[in-house]
Formats: structure tokens, C-alpha cells, sequence
């Protein structure tokens, strides 16, 4: 279901449920234990989910989905199980890690979700996203919704949303959903490329910046001060220390 592979300070997840990573009970299992496992491990730093199939990830087990809607309790295991999706993915948002979601190919509804609790999303050239549940008279109930409108704004929220549109990856990147689009037989290079410049950065300084743009997000009177405070933490911490002397050090040659 997932194939997991440690680089450096690089930890790599690679989801691995034919045929197109559908998202069940087990899957949030998994992928909750897997964070329980590494998250705290001083050595990583950088999450990156892929995918080792064609699709990145489909959204949620069509199957899973077919039997419960048959009966009452059904569905309220099926809310229970949306917000366990959310949880997982406020998690994934909130973590130490800085995460990256590299998207090959389908990535639609939780699949999307995913890469949009991510802090950033690169994407073949050819790949496709979107949140197209309002098509089946649904919503995206595992963030979908929150996190499409905080991270870009209402109008491209509801052109998604609303407009069922389901756009390729070059187009993603121009309206700014992913951060980088590439040609599919670059993809992994590139995303190397970005995974290593991100595990330069000390994992105290990912957390704290992490900290500080979420208080910027949420509108928190308080951003100013947790800068203050999180600043004074870095310079009392040896690592940043370390680095800002062999810098200085540096500029007086």
C-alpha cells in the first residue's frame, strides 16, 4: 500500500494501492502509523508523498463508498471515516516536516485534498487535479473546501468547486494550484532537485517559519510577537547558531 525509503534527511512515500491509490480505512491506517513511525525522528526533515503507479491518487475507494451508502449507519461510518481525512490531512499541515506532494498523473478529490495539505506541490506537465465532487451531488469534505478557499481564494475555489473543472498540470501551475509543472520524464528529477534544496533547512527553522505563515493565514494578532519569539528561539539554538557565525565568517574574508 506504501513503499517507504529514507534518504538523507528526505522521507520518501510512495503509495502504492493498484490501481489508482484509492483512499480506504487501511489506507489512513497506514499512512497515520508511517507518520507516528518517522515525524519525530530529528534526522527528517522533508515528507514527500509520490505515487508508483500511473495515478497519483484517485480519492476515495469507490467501492468503500458503494457499500455504505446503502444503509444509515453506513453513512455515518462514512462521516466518521471524512473526518478521520481530516484529521490526517491536518496532520500532514501542520507537521514539523516540510512536504511536498509529487503529482505523476490522476489526482482528483482526496487525492487532491492530499497535495493540498502539502506546503508544496510540483506536477507533471500532463498530470491531472482537481475537485470535481459537486458532479456527484457531494463536496470535498476532507479539506477540499478550506483549504482550496484559504489557500486561493474564493473565485478559483468556486471555479474548481463549483465548476467541477478538472485542469492538467501545466495549467495548474498558472493558476498557481502547484508550484512547479514539469514534463513527465522530468518529473522525478526535478522534484530531487527541490528535495534536496529543502533538506538544507534545519528542521527547527522549517517548523517555526511553518508556525509563523499559518498565524499570518489564520489572520492571528499575534503573528508580529510569534516572530519575536520564534526568532529568539533560533538564536539560541546551536544549529542556527553554527550556520549564521560560518557565515558571518564567511563575509569578513
Amino acid at each position: 500500500m506504501f513503499d517507504v525509503a529514507i534518504d538523507g534527511a528526505t522521507l520518501s512515500i510512495s503509495m502504492n494501492r493498484a490501481p489508482v491509490n484509492a483512499i480506504n480505512e487501511e489506507w489512513i491506517d497506514r499512512l497515520d502509523r508511517l507518520l507516528d513511525e518517522h515525524e519525530t525522528r530529528d534526522e527528517i526533515s522533508v515528507l514527500r508523498f509520490r505515487s508508483a503507479l500511473k495515478a497519483f491518487c484517485g480519492g476515495a475507494d469507490i467501492d468503500m463508498l458503494a457499500e455504505r451508502l446503502s444503509s444509515q449507519s453506513g453513512i455515518d461510518q462514512m462521516i466518521g471515516t471524512v473526518r478521520r481525512m481530516q484529521a490526517l490531512y491536518s496532520r500532514i499541515e501542520q507537521s514539523p516536516l516540510v512536504s511536498i506532494a509529487e503529482i505523476n498523473g490522476v489526482a482528483l478529490g482526496g487525492g487532491f485534498e492530499l497535495a493540498l495539505a502539502c506546503d508544496f506541490r510540483v506536477a507533471s506537465d500532463k498530470a491531472k487535479v482537481g475537485l470535481p465532487e459537486a458532479k456527484l451531488g457531494l463536496l470535498p469534505g476532507a479539506g477540499g473546501t478550506q483549504r482550496m478557499t484559504k489557500l486561493f481564494g474564493a473565485a478559483l475555489a468556486r471555479r474548481l468547486i463549483l465548476g467541477t473543472e478538472v485542469v492538467d498540470g501545466a495549467e495548474a501551475a498558472r493558476l498557481g494550484l502547484v508550484h512547479w509543472a514539469f514534463p513527465a520524464d522530468q518529473l522525478a528529477t526535478r522534484t530531487d532537485e527541490i528535495v534536496r534544496r529543502l533538506a538544507s533547512v534545519p528542521k527547527t527553522a522549517i517548523k517555526v517559519n511553518k508556525q509563523c505563515i499559518f498565524a499570518a493565514q489564520e489572520r492571528r494578532s499575534d503573528g508580529f510577537e510569534l516572530e519575536v519569539q520564534t526568532t529568539k528561539l533560533l538564536y539560541e539554538t546551536p544549529e542556527s547558531l553554527n550556520r549564521l557565525r560560518t557565515f558571518l565568517a564567511q563575509r569578513k574574508r
